[in-house]
């Protein structure tokens, strides 16, 4: 009671003693993550390895946390992104649509090391919204009549190759005349995001594919760390201009490398001969 208190005295009479941070920038990546402790869940941006949080990710990586467990499109690759936290055993269980270029990501789950939870992808997003959004709970006709809507896909394996744990059945209702499975929306306890630009408010600007998960992911979180190429100025961002609102956000970091990018599969025509 008395917070609400507080917080109508600065809505009505705004002193500089209540007025909220508005400067969101971090010195370090290492201090934007050094209160995640273990066993945190995480959403995390990036499609592939198009606009991973790589900065974020390794300072994790440096950090020594573990029993991560994950909600990601993917899980990068052996050598990069979230492949590293892999890598290291630090992830304990991962929420993706794809994971089929991580061969150590594979043997962890068919070994029993990891509890993976396979998702549709567009489910997936929708379940990033619907958490960043508030909503608990949609339906969906994705996954209807397959092995999603009926439950026992494998989550965790045995040693021995045994089956320990597996996806419970969906609820369905019909709309429309047509069968639909009931999906819960994703929050976590904090978002790990990749951005362009962001400002000093937390603004935020990506750039073309890169946009993919991030915007979801760092709705999902109930605190949202983000890595930009470039901070600038309040007010430099023109309005229209900018993807995500601040209000999503809570820290900035300078990314430390902007031009350390890769390529998960590169794919080359030869070139046209002349005439």
């Amino acid at each position: 009671m008395a917070a609400d208190r507080g917080r109508w005295r600065w809505l009505s009479h705004p002193s500089p003693e209540l007025e909220p941070p508005v400067d969101k920038v971090i010195p370090s990546p290492a201090d934007a993550v050094a209160d995640i402790p273990d066993g945190a869940s995480l959403a995390v941006g990036g499609f592939g390895l198009c606009g991973i949080p790589s900065t974020l990710i390794a300072a994790l990586v440096a950090s020594g946390v573990g029993g991560l467990r994950v909600a990601s499109n993917n899980c990068g690759v052996d050598d990069w992104g979230l492949g590293l936290l892999l890598r290291e055993g630090r992830i304990s269980r991962m929420t993706s649509s794809y994971v089929g270029e991580n061969k150590e990501f594979a043997r962890q789950y068919l070994s029993g090391e990891l509890e993976v939870e396979l998702v549709p992808q567009g489910t997936l997003a929708e379940r990033l919204r619907a958490g960043g959004c508030g909503i608990p709970a949609f339906y969906t006709p994705a996954g209807v009549g397959t092995q999603v809507e009926e439950g026992g896909l494998p989550w965790r394996y045995g040693r021995d190759g045994e089956v320990l744990l597996a996806s419970p059945p969906k609820e369905v209702r019909r709309f429309g005349g047509r069968d639909h499975l009931l999906e819960e929306a994703i929050t976590a306890d904090f978002a790990l995001v990749r951005a362009a630009v962001a400002d000093r408010h937390g603004n935020l600007v990506f750039h073309a594919a890169a946009r993919n998960f991030n915007p979801l992911a760092a709705m999902a979180g109930r605190v949202t760390v983000v890595e930009a190429e470039r901070i600038v100025e309040p007010g430099e961002l023109a309005p229209d201009a900018i993807h995500l609102a601040g209000i999503h956000v809570d820290r900035v970091v300078l990314v430390t490398d902007p031009d350390d990018k890769r390529v998960e599969r590169r794919t080359t025509v030869p070139a046209a001969q002349e005439i």
